[in-house]
């Protein structure tokens, strides 16, 4: 990543920069289209969840399991999004779309290797894993729910390179659109395929697997033709994908802790039985849902950030900072409250079952305090991808986790302290990453202006991009942001 000396202006030392003067409307432009779409997916889990609960404990503990075990392993590849994001940024903050696009077409390149080898892998491993995580009960449902969900993981990491670079040039109403249809098909054929309804056949489980591949595929194809339309050269580009991938480790690493300690919570959850497996997994997905939705902020801190920084702009990109963190915060306060007057009808629209609405019920309280916390780190998270400050997050989140999650989830099994022993160490992990981004983003360090020092797949062999010169890496920044000004203004 070239520096400010390479030629990209510090405007700490100037006045304050046209690029600062962006206008709620934008903001919000960006955060409604993100929020559609990273809504949309815990949505329709919660009401997979809810259609195949219908079908006994045994059948929702299956799907509990099988479905951790897939959201893990397309979640190792969120890098495909975050780390795409953050360079594509750069490049569209420094006037350089084609290069940003060039991002994406080596993320789709990675998304298709990564993705067809996963399938094989889960082929071989699903049997054992969900008998380890489930025990001889729930593991032979969910190895069978889990064979056929694998099956989508291609099309989840084409989507997932596809709203990379287009979150990065800022094109988010499309992608929105995009999911919105997979997702709408899929709820369409869930509860067919599942309960054999209008005369399909009726296949109880593994029917909801069935259900997301189909859409999932469609949201796919319809990232690659969004990618195919911008007429960039379609070659891999190794130099690209190396850098890809490097910033890739890091943020891999950095899902692993989160990986760690939901799935060592899940075995806990077991332990005490269907009925509370199903109920923490249950309320893990409305904690996923809020969480997506207070990435929505995180997504604009993100890819207006990572804009700022490729325009030469740090005084911009602070400014971002404090800016969406409070939007992030009220937005969070919100939900905590709306969850906390709305328990009870929640609880019994989700679960039809008396034991798994006691269980839910039992961490709700812990479920509605964290949340305004976790305004704080989304937003922030956002701030520092956009930064592209991937190696600190992964220090903070394996830190969270070694320190405050996984000994309190594993002491909750020594003494049986139940799902609220389990819940408390995902409070304890959201404090401590509170602490550790705050703490980060009040310094400097952070700050680290340019565009991503790689050669693109149109440069010449071996041509280094710098920064662009400060007039000419703005100019559409500094457009935009004067029309902003101009609709403040008028307001």
């Amino acid at each position: 990543m070239t520096t400010p000396e390479s030629g990209a202006r510090d405007s700490s030392a100037s006045g304050p920069p046209d690029v600062e003067r962006i206008s709620s409307r934008r903001i919000l432009g960006l955060v409604v289209p993100a929020l559609g779409v990273l809504a949309a997916e815990p949505l329709y889990l919660l009401y997979d969840a809810a259609i195949v609960e219908r079908t006994g404990e045994l059948s929702l503990a299956g799907l509990a399991v099988g479905g951790l075990i897939a959201a893990q392993v397309s979640t190792q590849l969120t890098f495909l999004t975050y780390g795409t994001t953050a360079r594509a940024a750069r490049w569209h903050g420094a006037g350089r779309r084609r290069d940003a696009v060039i991002e994406g077409v080596q993320a789709t390149w990675l998304a298709v290797v990564i993705g067809i080898l996963l399938v094989g892998l889960i082929q071989l491993v699903a049997d054992p894993v969900t008998r380890a995580l489930g025990g001889a009960e729930i593991g032979p449902p969910a190895a069978e729910w889990l064979r056929v969900a694998a099956l989508g993981i291609p099309m989840i990491l084409l989507s997932l390179a596809g709203n990379g670079w287009m979150r990065g040039v800022q094109s988010v109403r499309a992608p929105m659109a995009f999911v919105v249809v997979g997702f709408s098909v899929s709820a369409v054929l869930c509860p067919m395929l599942v309960h054999g309804w209008g005369g399909a056949p009726e296949l109880g489980l593994v029917g909801s697997a069935y259900a997301n591949v189909i859409g999932q595929t469609l949201t796919a194809l319809m990232f690659v033709v969004a990618l195919l339309r911008e007429r960039v050269s379609l070659r891999p580009a190794p130099a690209i994908i190396r850098a890809q991938l490097t910033m890739g480790r890091d943020l891999i690493l950095r899902t692993l802790a989160f990986q760690a300690c939901f799935l060592s919570a899940t075995a806990v959850a077991s332990r005490y039985g269907a009925a509370s497996v199903g109920a923490h997994q249950l309320v893990l997905h409305i904690w996923t849902l809020t969480a997506l939705l207070l990435d929505s902020v995180a997504v604009a801190a993100q890819t207006l950030v990572g804009a700022a920084l490729g325009a030469g702009d740090r005084r911009a990109a602070r400014a971002l900072a404090g800016r969406l963190t409070r939007w992030s915060v009220v937005f969070a306060i919100v939900m905590a409250g709306l969850y906390l007057l709305g328990r009870d009808p929640i609880l019994g629209l989700l679960a039809s079952n008396g034991d798994v609405r006691e269980q839910m019920a039992s961490v709700w309280w812990l479920f509605v305090v964290i949340v305004p916390v976790a305004g704080v780190v989304f937003a922030l998270d956002g701030v520092l991808l956009g930064a592209g400050d991937a190696k600190y997050l992964r220090t903070a989140t394996l830190l969270s986790a070694i320190v405050g999650f996984l000994p309190i989830i594993w002491l909750s099994a020594i003494f049986g302290w139940g799902l609220p022993g389990i819940w408390t160490g995902l409070v304890m992990f959201v404090l401590i990453r509170a602490i550790t981004v705050v703490t980060r983003v009040r310094g400097g360090r952070w700050l680290r202006v340019g565009t991503p020092g790689t050669p693109t797949a149109d440069s010449a062999v071996g041509e280094q991009p710098t920064a662009a010169a400060p007039a000419e890496a703005s100019t559409d920044t500094v457009r935009r942001a004067a029309e902003d000004r101009r609709e403040d203004e008028r307001a």
